[in-house]
Parts: C-alpha cells; sequence; structure tokens
C-alpha cells in the first residue's frame, strides 16, 4: 500500500473530517473533480488520483479494447492497485468517514473497488458507470449507502445496464439511490444535489434514549 502508487493531488479539511476520494473520467485528470468534492463536502480531505492508463494520450484507470469492451485482466490490477492507495490513505488520515465519487472511468473504477472491497468506503456517487460485466461482490454492502446517476439518454451507459447494476448491489445489501435525468452523458444539477444528499452529515443521535 502507498499513498504515492498514483500522481495526485490532496486538499486538507478539518481534522477528524471525511476523506473523499475523487476518480476522473476518461481524458481528464487529477485536477477535474477537486473543487467539485470541495463543494460537496467543504470540511473533507479530498483525495484525488491521476488514471495510470493512457488511451491515445487521453488518461484512464484501466485498459479497454473497445467502447464498453473491458479488459478484466487489466481492471483486476488497477483495482487491486486503487484499493492499496485508498487505505494508505485512511491510514494515514483515519477520517470519520469514507467517501468515493467518481464519473464515468472513474465510476468504473470506483465500482470495482465496492465490489472487491465492500467494507472500505461507506458511501459512493457513481456518475454515469458503465458495469457491462456480472459483478461478483467479495462479501456483503449491508450498509454501505451508494448513489447511481444516469441520464436516459446516455449512449455510453445504457440505461438497462444503469437499471441492472442497480439490482445487483441491491441484492448485496447495500442502500442504493439512482438519480435520473432526460440527457446523456453529462452531469446535470440533480445529480449534483444528490450526491450532496449523500454526503451530508447523518443528524446526531437524541440523548437519553
Amino acid at each position: 500500500m502507498s499513498k504515492d502508487a498514483y500522481i495526485h493531488k490532496m486538499l486538507p479539511g478539518s481534522p477528524g473530517s471525511p476523506l473523499l476520494f475523487v476518480f476522473h473520467g476518461t481524458g481528464a485528470d487529477e485536477n477535474q473533480l477537486l473543487g467539485f468534492g470541495r463543494d460537496l463536502v467543504p470540511s473533507a480531505t479530498i483525495v484525488s488520483p491521476r488514471g495510470d492508463v493512457s488511451e491515445h494520450g487521453a488518461a484512464r484507470f484501466f485498459r479497454r479494447t473497445g467502447e464498453g469492451v473491458y479488459d478484466m485482466n487489466d481492471l483486476a490490477r488497477a483495482t487491486s492497485k486503487m484499493a492499496g492507495f485508498v487505505k494508505a490513505h485512511v491510514e494515514a488520515v483515519k477520517p470519520s468517514a469514507v467517501l468515493g465519487l467518481g464519473y464515468s472511468n472513474g465510476a468504473n473504477i470506483l465500482a470495482s473497488m465496492v465490489f472487491e472491497e465492500p467494507t472500505l468506503i461507506d458511501a459512493s456517487a457513481l456518475m454515469h458507470p458503465l458495469i457491462p460485466f456480472e459483478p461478483k461482490v467479495q462479501g456483503s454492502l449491508a450498509g454501505r449507502h451508494i448513489l447511481i446517476t444516469a441520464g436516459r439518454r446516455d449512449p455510453i451507459c445504457p440505461p438497462n445496464l444503469t437499471s441492472r447494476l442497480e439490482a445487483y448491489l441491491r441484492a448485496d445489501g447495500a442502500d442504493v439511490t439512482v438519480e435520473w435525468h432526460d440527457g446523456g452523458h453529462e452531469v446535470r444539477p440533480n445529480e449534483i444535489e444528490a450526491a450532496r444528499r449523500l454526503f451530508a452529515p447523518a443528524p446526531a443521535a437524541e440523548g437519553g434514549k
């Protein structure tokens, strides 16, 4: 496990606050979602890695052989490497909660970590993920909160695969919310508000009960 396994940026947060990992889409870099993460969880420490795979110069987190056709061996490699990176930062920061936010290819690597390490991340926002395979979750997702956002006319992520992913996650015990809009692969305001709700701190329990 290494905190420097990926080129990354880190924005310090308040002591004892959540740790938020943000994962960019294909062709972007570690700067894409930093400001978005800060806006969603102002007190959090934010870590944003850059994908270590180049597809004709576009950064990605794992290889593919075509649109929606994944190199599954490389996905396994990337998932293991990223989980180690996340664990190293969690060990160093010791946060109150571990949160994840990914868009497109970033949502896919985040989802793959959720399948492989179900207890690693407390709440995950998967924005326009594409999971064209049947995931095998290595344990239970009970107590994990997952938001999936999607466009009903998304040419990259067909709605039926979004619904199938929702069903897989629910079957493994996750608390799943799906936020749709009528557009394509772009992020719209209702998705942002849904992510804000997902990451909002839980209200304090009343004393004496």
